[in-house]
C-alpha cells in the first residue's frame, strides 16, 4: 500500500468538534487500497476523493456496480470444527469469488489497473458491524511506514526497532516485552513484562507480514506455567486460577541460572490482584491459534486446564444476581483507586470476550461439556444484562431522567432504584441526539456515566454491542471528537474528576489528578482498540483520522505513556518515554489500516445463538 497522506489542517481543527454534516460516511466506489488513501481530511470534516475517471474505468472494465453496503467482518466460525483451515494472510486466487456478505455482494473485484489483476476488496459505506470479516482480502502492500522521522527512518520502521529492543530472554527465548526500558530513574516496575502489556505487543508480532509467532507461544506458556504457582499475599492465598500481573527475569548468581519471579498484586499499587490478566491471556490465545491454525497448542491438556481454571473463578456460585462481575478498584488497566469498583464496563465487556473466546477453544471432553454449557448461558445473561442497563443515549437518559424511585415490585422500570437527581450536570451537555455509549458502572442505587474507552471499544470488538449499538458508539466519537480524541488520540476516560470528587474517590491520588493518567489522561497505545471499532464498523476515516494526529506527535515525543490536559497537548508528568505498548499500539493501527484483514485475528463475529432470553419469573414468586 502507498503511504497514506499527510493530514489537511485548516485552522484550529483540533478544538472543533465533530458534527454528522461534517463526518459524513465514505460512499466510496474505489477499491480498499484507495478508498484508504482517497480520504479527504479537513477542518470542514471528512470527504472522501474520488478519482472519477479511475471509476469508470474500473466499471467499464468489469463490469461492477457500486453500490451496498461495505464488505464485512465476522469471524464466529468455531476455531476446532471450522473444516475451511486458510490462513487469513493468504491472498484469494486471482479472478476468484470470496464467497460476500449476507447480501450477496461478493465484495471483490478485479484490479486491473495495478497491473496483472490482482484481487482487492471494494469499500462500501455501512451504518453496522453485520457483515462479514472473512470477505476482507490482503490489500497490496507497498513501503510500509507513510510518515518520516527526522533521521529518514519510517515511523513504522522506528517502532520495529524499539519494540525488538524491548524483548525479554528467558533460557534463550523470547518470553515478553519490557513494560518500558529503564532509564536513569527508578525502574519501579516497568522493567518487568505485564501481561495487559504484552497484549498489544503480540498482536503486532502476529499481524506483520512475516508473523513472528514463537514469542507470542512462549510467553502463553510461560505466563500459564507462572498461573500453577502457590500465590500468597501475606497470609492468604489467592484462587487457583488468578494469572500474574506481571513477571520479570532475575540471574541467580548462586545457581547460575535465570529464574523468574512473578507478581500477582502483591507489589502493586493497592496490592489488587489483576482481574483482567486471565482475560487477557484467553483472548491473545484464541489470537495465536486464529493467525496461525496451530491448534495443537490450545488442545494441550495444560492449556486446556489453564482456561478452565481461569473461567471456574468468574463462574462459581455465589450471592451475585446480576450476571457481571464484582471487582476492587484497581482491578484492570486503571489499577489504581478511580471510583471504578462494583462492575466496571471494561472487566465485564473483557469477560464477555474471553468467555466467547474459550467457548471456541474448549474441548468438550472430561468436564469440558458441562463448562461449556455454563458459558452459553453466562454469555447469554451477560449480553442482556449489558445492552440493556448498562446502554445510555439520549432517549435513555431522558426516561432515566424522569425516574421514579422506591419501585418495590417485579414490574418495577428503575430496576436499581437510580436517583434521578444523582445524574451529573455534564452528562446533559455532553449527550449529542446522534450516539450513544454503555456507562462505567451500574449497580444499587449507583450509575457511573463516565466514558470509558476500553470498555465500549471491547465490547464492539467481541459484539457485546449490538450492531445499532456499536454504530452508535462510533457516532458518539464523531460528534465529541474534541473531548474523546482531542490532539492526542484517546481518552481513557470522560470527563476528569476534580475538586471534592477527586478527593473523595481518588484520595488525592497526585498520579490522577485532573486530566492526568488515568483520570482523563490520553493514552496512544489505545489507538489500536479505536482502529479496530472503527474498521469494524465501516468507519475507516475515524482511525486514519486518529492515525495522523498521533504520528505529528508521538515519535518526536519520545513514544510516551500518555498525555496530560484537557486536550492531550502535554506530555504526561510521570510519562516514562519508549513506552512499548505504546509502539505496539501505533503499529496494530497502522497493520490494520492497511490491510483490514488482520482484522480477524482479533475479532469476533456476533453470534447468532445468543437469543434474547424469555423473562420469567422465579419458580419463588407468588400472588
Amino acid at each position: 500500500m502507498a503511504p497514506m497522506s499527510a493530514l489537511e489542517i485548516s485552522g484550529n481543527d483540533s478544538e472543533k468538534k465533530a458534527s454528522p454534516e461534517n463526518l459524513s460516511p465514505v460512499e466510496s466506489p474505489e477499491t480498499l487500497a484507495e478508498s484508504w488513501s482517497n480520504i479527504n481530511i479537513s477542518g470542514d470534516g471528512l470527504k472522501p476523493r474520488p478519482d472519477e475517471k479511475a471509476l469508470d474505468s474500473i466499471s467499464s472494465k468489469n463490469g461492477v456496480s457500486f453500490s451496498g453496503n461495505i464488505t464485512g467482518i465476522t469471524d464466529e466460525k468455531d476455531i476446532k470444527s471450522s473444516p475451511e483451515k486458510t490462513d487469513i494472510k493468504t491472498k484469494s486466487p486471482s479472478g476468484s469469488n470470496s464467497g460476500g456478505g449476507e447480501n450477496g455482494d461478493s465484495g471483490v473485484i478485479s484490479n486491473n489497473l495495478n497491473g496483472g489483476g490482482k484481487t482487492t476488496s471494494v469499500l462500501k459505506p455501512s451504518p453496522s458491524v453485520g457483515i462479514s470479516l472473512d470477505n476482507f482480502l490482503e490489500v497490496p502492500k507497498g513501503k510500509s511506514g507513510g510518515s518520516v522521522n527526522g533521521s529518514g527512518m519510517s515511523l513504522m520502521d522506528e517502532a520495529w526497532e524499539l519494540l525488538s529492543g524491548s524483548y525479554v530472554w528467558y533460557k534463550g527465548q523470547r518470553v515478553g516485552t519490557l513494560a518500558a526500558p529503564e532509564t536513569g530513574n527508578e525502574a519501579l516496575n516497568y522493567n518487568q513484562v505485564f501481561v495487559r502489556d504484552f497484549v498489544p505487543c503480540g498482536l503486532a508480532c502476529l499481524m506483520k507480514n512475516d508473523a513472528d509467532v514463537d514469542i507470542v507461544k512462549n510467553f502463553l506458556l510461560k505466563t500459564l506455567h507462572l498461573q500453577g504457582w502457590e500465590k500468597r499475599i501475606d497470609n492468604f492465598t489467592l484462587g487457583e486460577g488468578v494469572m500474574p500481573a506481571s513477571f520479570k527475569v532475575i540471574p541467580d548468581p548462586v545457581r547460575k541460572k535465570e529464574v523468574l519471579q512473578a507478581d500477582f498484586g502483591g507489589s502493586a499499587i493497592g496490592r489488587v490482584a489483576p482481574v483482567d490478566s486471565g482475560f487477557w491471556w484467553i483472548i491473545l490465545l484464541r489470537s495465536y491459534t486464529k493467525c496461525t491454525h496451530d491448534y495443537s497448542l490450545s488442545e494441550l491438556p495444560e492449556v486446556q486446564r489453564g482456561m478452565k481454571l481461569i473461567l471456574n473463578l468468574c463462574l462459581s456460585d455465589g450471592f451475585d444476581t446480576f450476571p457481571t462481575l464484582l471487582c476492587a478498584d484497581g482491578c484492570s488497566m486503571i489499577d489504581r483507586r478511580m471510583g471504578i469498583y462494583g462492575y466496571p464496563i471494561e472487566i465485564q465487556a473483557l469477560f464477555f470476550f474471553a468467555l466467547r473466546c474459550a467457548r471456541q477453544m474448549l474441548k468438550p471432553e472430561h468436564d469440558g461439556k458441562e463448562l461449556i454449557e455454563r458459558i452459553d448461558k453466562r454469555i447469554t445473561a451477560l449480553s442482556y444484562h449489558i445492552q440493556n442497563y448498562y446502554w445510555l443515549d439520549f432517549t435513555q437518559l431522558n426516561n432515566i431522567y424522569r425516574y421514579k424511585t422506591e419501585e418495590y415490585s417485579h414490574t418495577a422500570v428503575n430496576k436499581f432504584n437510580v436517583i434521578p437527581e444523582s445524574i451529573p450536570d455534564w452528562v446533559f451537555e455532553f449527550m449529542p441526539l446522534r450516539g450513544g455509549y454503555f456507562i462505567g458502572n451500574v449497580s444499587p442505587a449507583r450509575m457511573d456515566f463516565r466514558w470509558f474507552l476500553v470498555g465500549n471499544c471491547i465490547s464492539i470488538l467481541s459484539c457485546l454491542a449490538t450492531p445499532a449499538q456499536a454504530t452508535a458508539i462510533m457516532d458518539l466519537i464523531e460528534e465529541r471528537w474534541a473531548d474523546l480524541i482531542g490532539e492526542m488520540p484517546l481518552k481513557i476516560a470522560y470527563p476528569a474528576l476534580e475538586g471534592h470528587e477527586w478527593r473523595i474517590v481518588t484520595g488525592c491520588d497526585p498520579k490522577n489528578t485532573r486530566w492526568s493518567y488515568h483520570n482523563g489522561g490520553s493514552w496512544p497505545v489505545l489507538l489500536w482498540l479505536l482502529t479496530a471499532a472503527s474498521i469494524k464498523t465501516g468507519r475507516p476515516q475515524i482511525a486514519k483520522r486518529a492515525i495522523e494526529l498521533v504520528e505529528q506527535r508521538l515519535a518526536k515525543d519520545g513514544w510516551p505513556e500518555y498525555y496530560d490536559g484537557i486536550t492531550g497537548r502535554y506530555i504526561g508528568k510521570q510519562a516514562r518515554k519508549n513506552q512499548t505498548w505504546s509502539i505496539a499500539g501505533y503499529l496494530i493501527a497502522k497493520l490494520m489500516i492497511e490491510n483490514p484483514s488482520n482484522l480477524l485475528i482479533i475479532s469476533l463475529e456476533e453470534d447468532k445463538k445468543i437469543a434474547k432470553p424469555k423473562l420469567t419469573r422465579s419458580a419463588s414468586w407468588t400472588f
